[in-house]
């Protein structure tokens, strides 16, 4: 069964039918929508980019790198092991932001979401998801990342575990940006979109803090959290996250919407992470309590999509992210304040010019530094290595 799935999976681009219309309808509003949304697929710097390889130029396998990263494997889509087409309803997804539950798993947060379509005038991609949740136990990750289970809301389905308006200009996506657990308790922080722009451009309407006590089964979103994205308060330098776990403190960096801001420091006690008046920012020489307008830069952007932990092989923390020309790029410091080093390319634009979320994996080990990136040509999450001793 699990051939033949995957012979109908590579065979696709030839039923693949044109896009058509339905209605996403809310209380208030009621819109017209593509079949793939208005999220980042539905909007991406590609208005033609769909999960579906074949049909972007693309034939749909790993790139072939040069120094000292390689791509590993799919994670998601047609030439995943994972099967997560028939498995979780999940043809196409991006991201992949990853944190130990503390509990032997690794939790994986993605964006935009699409699968099979249920509706045959749509042809076969659509199925909409702002964002799903899968499970992983494996640390052998030479051969790849297996997935074993998600947060369904029927049989194969990943559901979405924080619900979006779907309302373009009001609020089209909620998007997972960085997730940490405190004890039992799981926390994302996400952002809400309200319009994309340009590539690499969006807005948001804040971010804020959903939590889980059940393993990222459930999620509730916290009000107390929000942080709206007005300029002068400090909050729209925070409207996407990346935490670390230090010394007692939940450490949150923070960049603006888009692609192209500065990365600037707060942090607070771990048990008080849905706190906001017990967050200090960094000002560039001390910890300021409760004032975000007062955080300064730690790492100059643009700083796209950040991902940053402490990594016991170089015994130092380390930043990575994509920068103005699209390579991935990695940045290390002994203090998570100061001291970052001038930045390190491990994928290069030229090598693959449409790479973008490089997220790092909490269980690499050694000198091998894993992490999850997504191309647009097949809307996909890859596994890639890093060899630090090289």
């Amino acid at each position: 069964m699990t051939k033949l799935r995957r012979v109908v999976s590579l065979a696709m681009p030839a039923l693949l039918a044109s896009t058509c219309t339905f209605f996403a309808w809310s209380p208030s509003v009621a819109t017209a929508a593509p079949c793939l949304g208005s999220g980042s697929l539905g909007s991406s710097s590609n208005n033609d980019i769909n999960p579906i390889p074949w049909l972007n130029g693309s034939d749909g396998r790993l790139p072939e790198l040069r120094g000292h990263t390689q791509a590993v494997a799919h994670i998601t889509g047609p030439r995943s092991p994972n099967d997560t087409i028939f498995r979780f309803s999940v043809l196409g997804t991006d991201l992949g932001i990853m944190w130990d539950n503390g509990a032997g798993q690794v939790l994986t947060a993605f964006g935009d979401t699409v699968g099979l379509s249920d509706n045959p005038l749509c042809g076969l991609v659509g199925d909409w998801r702002s964002n799903i949740l899968l499970r992983s136990s494996d640390r052998d990750l030479a051969n790849g990342m297996s997935i074993e289970n998600s947060p369904v809301d029927r049989p194969n389905h990943s559901k979405e575990i924080i619900q979006s308006k779907k309302i373009p200009g009001v609020e089209q996506t909620v998007i997972p940006t960085t997730g940490i657990s405190v004890g039992p308790v799981q926390y994302i922080n996400y952002m809400s979109v309200r319009s994309w722009g340009a590539p690499g451009e969006w807005d948001t309407n804040a971010s804020g803090i959903a939590y889980s006590v059940d393993n990222g089964e459930n999620w509730v979103t916290d009000p107390l959290t929000l942080r709206p994205n007005v300029p002068g308060t400090g909050a729209e330098n925070f409207q996407m996250g990346s935490y670390v776990k230090h010394d007692g403190f939940v450490y949150a960096f923070g960049t603006p919407s888009g692609r192209s801001g500065d990365a600037r420091l707060s942090r607070v006690p771990e048990a008080e992470i849905r706190n906001l008046t017990a967050y200090e920012y960094w000002d560039g020489k001390a910890w300021v309590k409760a004032n975000a307008a007062l955080a300064a830069p730690v790492i100059p952007g643009p700083v796209s999509e950040l991902s940053v932990q402490f990594n016991e092989y170089l015994g130092q923390f380390v930043a990575m992210y994509t920068d103005a020309g699209n390579s991935v790029v990695m940045r290390r410091s002994d203090r998570l304040e100061s001291g970052w080093s001038a930045p390190e390319v491990l994928v290069s634009s030229r090598d693959v010019p449409e790479l973008y979320g490089a997220y790092m994996h909490p269980w690499s080990k050694g000198s091998d530094l894993y992490f999850l990136a997504t191309t647009w040509s097949d809307y996909n999450v890859m596994l890639l290595r890093t060899n630090l001793a090289d």
